[in-house]
């Protein structure tokens, strides 16, 4: 899970004694957010985009007021017009003074998150929120790298989850101006790509994007720009996300990739999903031995020739064991190794060889 609180733009109802609404997001639990003395004050956070949210922290402001947060809603939807008709995921009983309470969300759906407090003469103070969403077939990359950087624009900076909407510089990937510019994901393994998400920049310049190509397959011919094309991105509105279907195309590299000259491709976030792209092997073995499987070390050694008849069909990063004693069934079992998941979703292999 990731805490994409401090993705979003926050507002609230009133402000009271500079105490801002992003104060709730700057990570110090000694800068607190603040209404006027009002009827039903409220708290709200505009994600920017749709998450499934797991669960909402909540922290109180201490030394003093602790109680003031009693009754508190925490609504989680995408009606922006009307936050309070948004579902209901929690209300706050009591939380003591300076203490963090979390609040399972069980995955509600929506881009707004809003703790509000119904009834006159009431005061909101947050010290901090943390909105921890699910994402549960999203692919990360091992290496990530792009064809030349401008400044601090990093190519890492496009999956920190970050989409750079107040710190573009710092969040953001960008190259220099070139012929042909392309940004790289590694996925470590062929994988099967659902949808790709894409972020672009809001501070500047969202015309920059168009045209950019998608590309996913496992060569890296031309830097990996020689693979097959997902999607064109026409146009992605400035600090807009936009999803790309991909249909289950396999492959190790996602690469974005802008053909001409004169070109800047900058990204703000990339998002990946998809599962592992499993393949099923049948390896047949003859056994010549005088020796009873019965006996440990002839286990051990019927084992060990497995593994290297799978790692000849090019099946690595396995585990093998008896799944009840040989002499029984003569049945072995191989498993994925505990380095390689399962993705969210996704059929996983057979169990048995």
């Amino acid at each position: 899970m990731v805490n994409v609180a401090t993705l979003g733009t926050a507002n609230q109802s009133t402000l009271a004694y500079n105490w801002y609404a992003t104060n709730a997001l700057d990570g110090l639990n000694s800068t607190c957010t603040h209404t006027e003395l009002q009827s039903d004050p409220w708290w709200s956070l505009d994600l920017m985009k749709t998450y499934s949210v797991n669960r909402v922290t909540l922290t109180n402001r201490p030394l003093c007021c602790g109680d003031r947060l009693n009754g508190a809603e925490i609504r989680i939807g995408n009606n922006s017009l009307d936050l309070f008709s948004n579902p209901v995921c929690a209300t706050v009983s009591s939380i003591p003074d300076g203490a963090t309470s979390s609040y399972s969300c069980d995955g509600m759906e929506g881009r707004y998150v809003t703790v509000n407090i119904p009834g006159d003469s009431k005061i909101l103070t947050l010290c901090e929120v943390g909105v921890y969403a699910i994402f549960p077939d999203y692919l990360t990359g091992r290496n990530v790298t792009q064809s030349s950087t401008y400044g601090l624009w990093y190519a890492k900076q496009a999956i920190d989850f970050n989409p750079g909407f107040r710190k573009s510089w710092s969040s953001c990937s960008s190259t220099d101006i070139q012929t042909d510019p392309w940004w790289r994901l590694d996925l470590g393994s062929a994988h099967r790509v659902n949808r790709v998400v894409v972020t672009n920049r809001l501070d500047c310049c969202p015309e920059r994007i168009n045209g950019t190509e998608i590309h996913i397959g496992n060569s890296l011919e031309n830097n990996g720009n020689n693979n097959p094309i997902c999607a064109v991105i026409s146009s992605i509105p400035a600090g807009a996300s936009s999803t790309f279907t991909c249909n289950r195309m396999e492959g190790q590299y996602v690469n974005l990739f802008i053909p001409g000259d004169s070109k800047i491709l900058t990204l703000c976030e990339v998002e990946v999903y998809g599962g592992l792209s499993y393949k099923k092997t049948f390896v047949k073995m003859k056994l010549k031995s005088s020796s009873s499987l019965s006996d440990p070390e002839m286990r051990v050694q019927l084992l060990s020739q497995l593994r290297s008849a799978l790692a000849k069909q090019g099946v690595s990063g396995v585990t093998l064991q008896w799944t009840q004693p040989p002499a029984a069934e003569r049945e072995v079992m191989w498993k994925e190794d505990a380095s390689a998941q399962c993705a969210g979703g996704e059929e996983c292999c057979p169990n048995h060889l």
